[in-house]
């Protein structure tokens, strides 16, 4: 069985601190993953903001946000511009390509995707995407070819505007199923490979989970004949909780389970259906997401 490792990193410290210790680990390990990069500015710390909605309040309280993140970043650009990724940890992102890891585009800013991309024009969403691909690009000497939008916060505008650039798929929802999304009732050319699984935030702290049962509960979730996609962040499971990632991986070698990068999941194009893709709510998750109209959610 295969489960699709997809690595999200959000900001400055998860790229300098949690990824070099991700890489040592999978390198270990033999396994090759997807790390998806923002590589602008690191203004995630403007999210507290969002401390005025009780949702995101009690999702602080529940995953004992400073211990799990860290102050740098749940303070990082709220008293002024934050720092730029790319520039900063530059090299960081250049190894992880150099070590044969599938290396995808996150956003050039990922606060500000959240905050604006329900309401941004083709224009805004091309520039965010445009930037983030040439950084990229510059850094690792090779475009792109996949990305995966922030908080699974995905548009018909932006699935539009990514149909310019030269992406072999993409991974911006939760689903069931990879597929080709249709927008107008067209089809798009860049397939999805929907995350399926929950992640660490999302669950522990729901419900009496604790942090120890996460790995079986995931595991359990896992579907031999289905498709299977779990999401890691290098802020979470590459610095506070590595150790918990390590014995995931311990724990899905013995019963089979085979990490591997996003792209390696993909079947031929005449085996692949159309889908649409929506708004809807998951629980755990502040927020509206992307999801794939009738997929299974965990």
């Amino acid at each position: 069985m295969k489960v699709g490792l997809r690595i999200d990193v959000d900001t400055l410290r998860g790229t300098r601190q949690g990824v070099p210790r991700l890489l040592e680990v999978l390198a270990r390990e033999g396994i090759r993953a997807t790390f998806f990069f923002s590589v602008g500015p690191d203004n995630m710390g403007r999210h507290l903001f969002r401390l005025l909605r009780p949702a995101f309040f009690k999702k602080m309280l529940r995953t004992r946000a400073p211990g799990l993140y860290g102050w740098d970043i749940l303070l990082r650009g709220t008293l002024g511009p934050g720092p730029d990724i790319g520039r900063r940890a530059g090299d960081v992102i250049a190894r992880t390509q150099h070590e044969g890891h599938e290396v995808g585009l996150h956003a050039w800013d990922h606060w500000a995707w959240q905050a604006r991309v329900a309401r941004m024009t083709p224009q805004a969403v091309h520039r965010a995407l445009s930037r983030g691909v040439a950084r990229l690009t510059e850094l690792t000497g090779e475009t792109p070819a996949c990305s995966a939008a922030p908080a699974w916060q995905c548009t018909e505008t932006v699935l539009l505007e990514k149909e310019k650039f030269p992406f072999t798929y993409n991974s911006d929802c939760r689903g069931r199923s990879i597929f080709y999304p249709l927008v107008g009732g067209r089809r798009l050319r860049q397939p999805q490979v929907p995350v399926t699984l929950p992640t660490f935030d999302e669950r522990v702290g729901q419900g009496g989970m604790t942090a120890q049962d996460f790995n079986d509960h995931l595991l359990c979730l896992m579907k031999p004949e289905g498709l299977n996609v779990l999401t890691v962040h290098a802020e979470v499971e590459g610095i506070s909780c590595l150790p918990l990632f390590e014995s995931f991986l311990e724990k899905a070698a013995r019963r089979g389970v085979s990490p591997v990068a996003l792209g390696d999941l993909l079947p031929g194009a005449d085996e692949i259906p159309s889908g649409v893709l929506e708004a809807a709510r998951v629980t755990g998750r502040e927020g509206w997401l992307s999801v794939q109209r009738s997929g299974a959610l965990p």
